[in-house]
């Protein structure tokens, strides 16, 4: 009796795993898939996204600083003409537009195509294949908040109540556009600060001083 037990648990175990592994193969197959999608569809902006990724993580001690003057005077200028939200909104629109109808054509007429080296196909290829695994990311943390909703709705409710009251405290002390630029700059620095490890260094060294303080109590304390 104890062995049927076992051998069925056994059994059990084996198609869970089997089932396991299917899902991680059609995840698999899936991500090759829009990644290779998205490598096509993104095929005219291969050097710029290069570009841009050398700059966001930092390839170069003086991008950081480059990259944080650029966004500056983007804000300023935004500070000085501030224009309507609608101004604001039609004139980024424009632009995205006019980015994707020149950037591809300017960018096939200045590189060809043999000069897109292997090294550079497989990075291109790596950045579009961690943009997919972003997306599914999002999407992911979308559906665990509705699955909260669904299994436990308070916890649901008072966790978006209370995040959104933070937010929303935070965006009455802090001015729009300033808030913004923080915002915006912490994103584009990302990248660098990840591939330096720095804020892992500084997570650290805060822990560290942290633990400390509390040492310094206890012994108080005591």
């Amino acid at each position: 009796m104890a062995s049927g037990e076992g051998d069925n648990k056994s059994a059990n175990l084996l198609r869970t795993r089997g089932h396991r592994f299917k899902v991680i193969g059609n995840r698999s197959k899936s991500d090759a898939a829009e990644t290779a999608q998205l490598e096509e569809h993104l095929e005219g902006w291969g050097e710029v996204m290069l570009a841009a990724d050398r700059i966001l993580r930092w390839e170069k001690p003086w991008f950081p600083v480059i990259m944080m003057l650029v966004v500056s005077v983007v804000f300023l200028l935004i500070y000085w003409l501030d224009p309507s939200v609608l101004t604001g909104v039609s004139c980024a629109i424009m632009m995205i537009c006019l980015a994707d109808y020149l950037v591809p054509t300017i960018a096939s007429r200045m590189f060809g195509s043999n000069k897109w080296t292997t090294e550079q196909q497989q990075r291109f290829h790596e950045i579009c294949s961690n943009l997919v695994k972003t997306q599914r990311r999002i999407v992911g943390w979308w559906w665990r908040l509705f699955a909260l909703k669904e299994e436990k709705p308070k916890m649901y409710f008072m966790t978006v109540v209370s995040f959104l009251s933070v937010v929303a405290w935070i965006g009455q002390q802090v001015h729009n556009l300033f808030l913004t630029y923080l915002i915006v700059s912490f994103i584009l620095l990302l990248p660098g600060l990840n591939r330096h490890r720095l804020i892992t260094k500084y997570v650290g060294m805060a822990k560290r001083e942290i633990n400390k303080l509390l040492k310094q109590k206890e012994k108080k304390n005591d």
